[in-house]
């Protein structure tokens, strides 16, 4: 077992290391060699002098806002002799299960290659390249054929997948806690029961003040909202990413959100940041990708057909098919179950020194893909910036809603803790869908896979994902869930059929996030 010490000792030698490799570093370093010109650098005091510079100027708070952003995405540490995989997931069963999975999906992308006669990626023409930048704000207006293409997985054939994971190593029975759970996932989690939420979500309690609650506590709302924007403005001014990150845990002001995520995400958007933008919008121009056109056509079934979200056609091209180039995006594969897919250089196959990462940030997207990003637009109007943001929010939170892993975050405990929590608090209800072939996670998988993106109104999905920044998990997304069957039990109670249950949940645009998961939480007798 690591000690304590050796944990650490190892955890911030990483840490350094990574923030060598950054922009930061570089940057620090300029700083302080410009101060040594400074008249109140002495050299009988270099050291504390300089520090005392770098803290004055704000360089010491940038330092401690990237510290923080790397920590809250760092793996927790392993023992130096632990195998690299075991920092992805320690499970051996959810490695392989996530292992076939992947290889199901550059299947389904490769015979889709075969039977179109298209290859994976290949140049564009002069002539195209030029009319890709002509055209490039306004993406929405072209309608290229995309009849032939198909989405490489929807989520109801990911939750076919979940359904079936096992662990090999003992029957579910032997499992005391689990003996009795009969929801469609059947591998023994360790998931918060809601004493444990009750603790973890302190804040949301009913005597804590929330945006967008009109009944809390005994101050008036416009007082509290008063009050709270003035707070968020004094956090905005002290740039402090942990202090915004506390912050958003009661909601956003909607004038101050964009900013307030930008400073807990660490995102800057810098002279270079841009610069990066414009490299990864050259590289679109220049290459033609399959996955380009799975983006085109995951955007025209998804975002062009929503009510809040088809007015960002253009952006979610741009944003998406930059993301596809990216391979920064692939050092989140150090903590993520997922291996990123190789494809091999034409002519080239089975020769590894000619494999290829495939797309190049290495996510294939599936049906729905392009609604985690169709929000964030709402807040983001420059493109790197918008880009940026989305990016950081992926590699942090929303890989973990498509890949097979045992994290508390992961699709496969937000699956157990919804079923868990509907089980143990609403058994009539839990078991009477269940009686009718209307397993509740069949209709609520949908909402969680895209973190509800295109089934709230946005204003509320904004302040959900507030508390998914807020808390640094997406655990958030199960306990709605289970929220909003809560709410509508009593039409489900009447339901006799999976289709009549769907319908009584088809339209969830007109809930309130904040007192769905109050009552759920503080207000009912659980």
């Amino acid at each position: 077992m690591l000690g304590q010490d050796g944990g650490l000792s190892l955890t911030i030698a990483q840490l350094v290391q990574r923030l060598k490799a950054s922009g930061l570093h570089s940057q620090l370093e300029r700083q302080a060699r410009l101060s040594l010109h400074r008249p109140d650098i002495k050299l009988e005091s270099l050291k504390e002098d300089i520090k005392g510079f770098l803290k004055a100027s704000g360089w010491e708070k940038k330092l401690q806002n990237a510290v923080y952003s790397e920590l809250s995405v760092f793996p927790s540490p392993c023992h130096p002799s632990a195998p690299p995989e075991h920092i992805k997931e320690s499970l051996a069963y959810m490695r392989k299960a996530q292992g076939n999975w992947e290889k199901r999906i550059l299947k389904s992308l490769n015979s889709m290659c075969t039977e179109l006669g298209i290859p994976l990626a290949q140049k564009r023409s002069v002539n195209e390249q030029k009319e890709l930048l002509n055209k490039w704000n306004e993406m929405g207006t072209d309608e290229p054929d995309l009849s032939l293409f198909r989405p490489v997985y929807a989520p109801k054939d990911f939750l076919e997948v979940l359904m079936n994971l096992r662990n090999p190593n003992y029957e579910n029975s032997e499992q005391p806690s689990f003996r009795n759970h009969l929801g469609l996932i059947q591998v023994p989690l360790k998931v918060k029961d809601i004493p444990e939420l009750k603790e973890y979500f302190s804040e949301l309690d009913l005597n804590t003040g929330q945006l967008d609650i009109d009944d809390s506590a005994e101050v008036p709302p416009e007082l509290f909202e008063n009050e709270h924007v003035r707070i968020g403005q004094k956090v905005l001014a002290e740039q402090d990413s942990a202090a915004a990150q506390q912050y958003v845990r009661q909601g956003c002001p909607t004038s101050l959100r964009a900013e307030l995520w930008a400073l807990i995400l660490n995102v800057s958007n810098q002279p270079e940041d841009v610069l990066y933008y414009e490299q990864l919008k050259s590289n679109v121009i220049l290459h033609d990708l399959l996955v380009d056109s799975l983006i085109y056509k995951d955007v025209k079934l998804t975002a062009s057909n929503d009510d809040y979200y088809f007015v960002f056609e253009d952006y979610l091209y741009q944003v998406l098919l930059c993301f596809s180039r990216d391979t920064s995006v692939l050092q989140h594969f150090a903590y993520n179950s997922a291996i990123p897919p190789k494809s091999y250089i034409r002519g080239k196959l089975g020769m590894e020194e000619y494999a290829v990462f495939y797309p190049p940030n290495g996510v294939i997207p599936f049906h729905g893909f392009s609604m985690y990003v169709a929000p964030l637009c709402f807040l983001y109007h420059e493109p790197s910036k918008l880009y940026q943001i989305f990016r950081e929010i992926y590699v942090r939170y929303f890989f973990r809603l498509h890949s097979i892993s045992s994290h508390p975050s992961g699709i496969v405990s937000l699956c157990l803790l919804f079923e868990t929590l509907l089980q143990t608090h609403l058994p009539q209800l839990f078991y009477h869908l269940r009686e009718i072939g209307a397993q509740p996670l069949r209709i609520s998988f949908k909402w969680m896979v895209r973190a509800f993106s295109g089934y709230l109104a946005t204003d509320q999905l904004l302040l959900l994902w507030d508390r998914i920044l807020g808390y640094s998990s997406l655990e958030v997304l199960a306990v709605l869930a289970a929220a909003v069957f809560a709410f509508r039990a009593v039409n489900l109670m009447e339901a006799t059929s999976l289709a009549a249950a769907e319908a009584v949940l088809a339209d969830l645009s007109t809930l309130k996030v904040m007192p769905l998961l109050q009552i759920f939480l503080f207000a009912t007798g659980t």
